[in-house]
């Protein structure tokens, strides 16, 4: 079971890394939407960090928790137009 929870969170960690390096910001600068945005992408990535904290103290199920909160964050925002992110792969759900 723990080898399964420790797989699981690397590969959540992983994921949530490369969905914020895919991830930009699609309204304009300045609008209160680009301001909405700007404060989604800050939370996903401090659940990142969160995230890699927890797994560095072995809480996994902490730090599995952030990751998926974290993405969580990003994949709603792109499903309401926050972000432009890629339509293919499995980093988003969006199509």
């Amino acid at each position: 079971m723990t080898a399964d929870l420790e797989e699981k969170t690397d590969r959540y960690g992983e994921l949530l890394a490369e969905a914020l390096a895919e991830a930009t910001i699609a309204p304009p600068e300045g609008t209160p939407m680009a301001e909405a945005a700007g404060e989604c992408y800050e939370m996903a990535d401090s659940y990142l960090s969160d995230g890699e904290h927890f797994r560095e103290n072995d809480d996994l199920v902490n730090a599995l928790a952030s990751f998926s909160y974290g993405h969580a964050w990003l994949d709603a925002g792109a499903r309401v137009g926050l972000f432009d992110v890629p339509t293919e792969g499995h980093l988003f759900t969006v199509a």
